[in-house]
Order: structure tokens, then sequence, then C-alpha cells
């Protein structure tokens, strides 16, 4: 019989004000080990995913069958072990990566060698924008734009930065957080909007950090209208700055805080941040610049 492995990277999005254009891919990982079976089968290896259906109705599966469909092809029914440190409904990209899987497994099993925009496309129909998607499509920081004609993607692979990752007990869906964002904003706020993105990317490209964290706060697109959902967020953003973070952010839709850092500051920025929130999940993230990979032939390894 033959077996294969796919593995998904997390990712944060937003980045402050990069709002559903800027993903960054990170090392927790959704990874299915996948064998050729008489049925389709989902053995849940992770408590967190023991709620999700087990057979083809699982939405993993359900994407990996219409993606195979809209290529012509049929997939073998496969008994797939799905397990995941991607934390669910705390902003830090575990949807996509599910959405992602799926295409990866359509991809491997029906032998489909879609491109990675191929890929990303078909996951922006699931999940709306390519952000999150993207980052765990491609790896590295993606930015990203939707137009009416096509998708743009630009790729850097390799950020020499890490993350400290707050994240409450709470949960906080996304279509919540989507409920506070304003139907319309004015034109001029639109441009001040627009031209602190525009800095923010210019400064992940530069590696300047000190304006990334500036332009970070100065998001006018959707942290001003969440930050309310989030009652820990200034006091985190407090001990934060003051313990190496060079910009503080929602990752993603939140409730998780993402906190980045140079790498040589991360243990003390940890450290004083894990002394701070005791009640809290802290832990930190680092760049994930591989994106999805799928293997043959594995020999199954623990998270």
């Amino acid at each position: 019989m033959k077996s294969w492995q796919i593995k998904v990277p997390a990712s944060t999005a937003n980045l402050g004000a990069g709002f559903d254009s800027l993903g960054l891919a990170l090392n927790r990982y959704l990874i299915l080990d996948v064998t050729e079976h008489s049925k389709w089968e989902v053995e849940a290896l992770s408590p967190s995913l023991e709620a999700f259906p087990r057979d083809e109705s699982n939405w993993i599966i359900q994407i990996a069958l219409e993606t195979a469909v809209a290529h012509g092809k049929r997939l073998p029914p496969c008994h797939v072990r799905v397990r995941s440190d991607i934390p669910l409904t705390r902003g830090l990209g575990s949807s996509a990566a599910a959405i992602v899987a799926g295409i990866e497994l359509a991809d491997t099993l029906g032998n489909l060698k879609l491109s990675k925009k191929t890929k990303l496309k078909t996951a922006v129909k699931y999940e709306g924008h390519a952000d999150n998607v993207g980052a765990s499509i491609y790896g590295g920081l993606v930015i990203t734009c939707e137009t009416d004609e096509q998708l743009e993607v630009l790729q850097i692979q390799e950020m020499p930065i890490s993350i400290v990752a707050v994240s409450p007990q709470e949960e906080l869906s996304t279509e919540e957080a989507r409920l506070v964002l304003p139907d319309q904003i004015s034109y001029k706020e639109a441009v001040r909007a627009g031209a602190v993105s525009n800095v923010l990317v210019a400064g992940l490209l530069k590696q300047d950090w000190d304006l990334v964290g500036r332009m970070m706060k100065k998001d006018l697109y959707h942290q001003p209208y969440r930050l309310p959902l989030i009652p820990h967020y200034k006091r985190v953003e407090h001990v934060a700055e003051r313990y190496g973070a060079f910009g503080i952010a929602l990752s993603g839709a939140g409730p998780t805080i993402s906190c980045f850092t140079v790498t040589f500051k991360t243990e003390l920025l940890f450290r004083k941040l894990k002394q701070a929130f005791p009640e809290m999940f802290i832990q930190t993230l680092n760049v994930d610049g591989e994106g999805v990979v799928s293997t043959t032939c594995f020999e199954p390894s623990a998270l």
C-alpha cells in the first residue's frame, strides 16, 4: 500500500496594518499520515480534532474530493491519521491549514501536479482571502493582492524574526471578530490606512524592525475595532515592549497576540510574558520557510 505524509504550517496574518494581505508561516503544523484503504476513514490523533467527522464528510476530505473533481480526477479512498499542534479558533490559521491540507491531499493522491499559484487560487475560494492560506502554501512571508482580474502573491522566504504568541483560554471566532468591522471607511482614512500598510511592507523588506513596529501600531483597518474584544491586549503590549518586542499585533482576528522580536531577545521576552500572564498559553514561534510539504513512504513521527 502507498503512504504519504502532508505537513502544513500554521500562520499569522495581517501583521497589524496588512489587513487580509500579509501572512507569515509559523512552525506549528497540521500533519496528515495517509495510507490507501478500502474506504475513507479519518483518525484524529490530537484531542482538539476528535470532534470532527471521521469519514469522507470531514472538511479536509471534502475539499480534497472537490478539488480532484474540479480537475477531472477521482481519488482512491484512504485512511488519514490527522494530528495538529495548531490551536483552534486562536488566530493562528487552523482553518487555513485544513484547507491547504485538503488541496494538497488531492494534488498528491490525484497526481494533479498543481502549481503553488493554482493551489492558492483554489484555497482562496474556501478561505475568502489569500493571507493565511498563502503563508501555509508558500512558507515565509507572503504579500498578496486580489483584484477582479487576478491574484498576485510575493514570497519572502527568510525572515530573521521570532514571535512570542500570547493566547488566552477564551476563544474568539473569526465571524465574531469580523462583525465589529465597519462596512466602510472614509476616503481620507482609506488613503492614510493604505499608506501605513505600504510603509509596513517596506519596513519588512528592509528589515527595519523599529519602523515595522511603529506601523503595526498605526493600523486603521481592523485593530481599532477589534481591540475592545481583547481586554488583555494593552497589558500584553506593555510587558512585551518593555522586554524586547519591536512590534505587537493581533494574530489574524485574535484573540492571540503576536509579539515580534529579533531572535536573540526571544528567550527573555518569553520568560517575562510567562511570568506576567501565567493563566495564558505562551509559546515561541519561528518562521517556517517551506510551506506545505508532501512526502512519500514516510515513517510516522511525533510532532
